[in-house]
């Protein structure tokens, strides 16, 4: 069993940063891959990142790539997002996810436990 839970979502003017982290609990950290997905309303679930266990190898949408990063502290079991030339586009609810077996799938279908979200909103 996996637990996680995102902090660090809120209210931005375009332009401006946020740092989403995500903390896990429950099983190795270090061995799986994480990722981050967004829900805005009335859209699907949408890949944004995903980091493989390692950290040596990370993925990004297109509509993020050169604006955010994704990293890991295994020693800290936390994965963090850092979202810097945000857009009113970005707003959405931001989710961890944990991939068991895996190199950082774009499919959510492929991760198995996930946070509960964090709110990002982004004002033009």
């Amino acid at each position: 069993q996996v637990q996680l839970v995102e902090s660090g979502g809120g209210l931005v003017q375009a332009g401006g940063s946020l740092r989403l982290s995500c903390a896990a609990s429950g099983r190795t950290f270090s061995s799986y891959a994480m990722g981050w997905f967004r829900q805005a309303p009335g859209k699907e679930r949408e890949f944004v990142a995903a980091i493989k266990w390692a950290g040596a190898l990370a993925t990004f949408a297109d509509s993020v790539k050169g604006r955010f990063t994704i990293s890991r502290d295994n020693t800290k079991n936390t994965v963090y997002l850092q979202m810097n030339s945000l857009k009113p586009e970005d707003t959405a609810v931001y989710y961890c996810a944990a991939e068991l077996i895996g190199n950082g799938s774009t499919n959510h279908d492929d991760y198995d436990y996930w946070g509960q979200g964090t709110q990002v909103t982004v004002s033009s």
